[in-house]
């Protein structure tokens, strides 16, 4: 199916030949992806259901990929904006792009740029809250994909956890929360990293393949200069004992 935009007197064809549209099975969205890189998964999928806003918030997402997080996370809460920020090219082009398709350009605005420069671009304490689902290894963390994106998405080539979490506390509104998913193995390092930049860990939600399995990711809330409490929820499971994949999973998150 060819999906066409208007682009001045002329029609352009949004999706390339070596890219494909999914629908999201929510408000009529949909996203386009690369038949053969690296597609989102179900952390992002977990993080859009696991962050919270306030009616009409101003949400930042790092780290945006194809812009996975910032569509769900719109067509599931009442806010204001979001801006959302990729350092590769082609793939800043095909959230962009995405969100041309949905109708979103203006309320989804999509910036081609390196996360260290977000004091630069927006200016700090801008935002109510910030979403990221951050390269996971960190450097000498297992083997580097040979394929850029698929490097970029994993590893911190561009990116560490500190400057991800630093630039996070830049832009936050007193008490604005961070939502974060990231590796199991890493907690320690995320909590440290929240606060050493006075984010708070707010909240925390375990996520294992099944009831038998050892969590493998982490859902993460935290609020700059927030109080000292952590709430962890009951772990969620992706799924059941008979490997059959949960569909409700995301209803578990509270």
């Amino acid at each position: 199916m060819a999906f066409l935009i208007r682009i001045g007197d002329f029609m352009q064809n949004i999706v390339l030949p070596n890219e494909k549209v999914e629908d999201l099975n929510i408000g009529g969205y949909k996203i386009i992806q690369t038949k053969d890189g690296f597609c989102f998964g179900s952390d992002a999928v977990l993080l859009s259901k696991f962050a919270t806003f306030k009616k009409g918030s101003r949400v930042l997402d790092l780290c945006t990929g194809t812009g996975i997080i910032p569509v769900l996370c719109w067509a599931k809460n009442n806010l204001e904006s979001i801006d959302a920020v990729e350092i590769m090219p082609t793939v800043a082009s095909m959230a962009s792009r995405t969100m041309e398709l949905n109708g979103l350009e203006d309320k989804i605005r999509v910036k081609n740029a390196d996360l260290k420069d977000c004091v630069e671009i927006y200016g700090k304490r801008q935002f109510d809250a910030v979403t990221c689902n951050p390269p996971y290894m960190n450097k000498g963390g297992g083997l580097v994909n040979p394929n850029d994106y698929l490097a970029v998405a994993r590893h911190e080539v561009h990116c560490t956890l500190d400057d991800v979490v630093r630039i996070a506390a830049d832009m936050l509104k007193q008490h604005g929360k961070l939502f974060m998913v990231h590796r199991a193995d890493r907690l320690c390092d995320v909590i440290t990293a929240f606060r050493k930049y006075s984010i708070e860990p707010k909240r925390l939600s375990m996520v294992q393949p099944d009831s038998k399995s050892a969590p493998n990711l982490i859902l993460i809330e935290g609020s700059l200069y927030g109080k000292v409490q952590l709430k962890v929820t009951a772990p969620v499971c992706m799924y059941d004992d008979e490997g059959n994949y949960i569909q409700q999973i995301t209803d578990e998150l509270i």
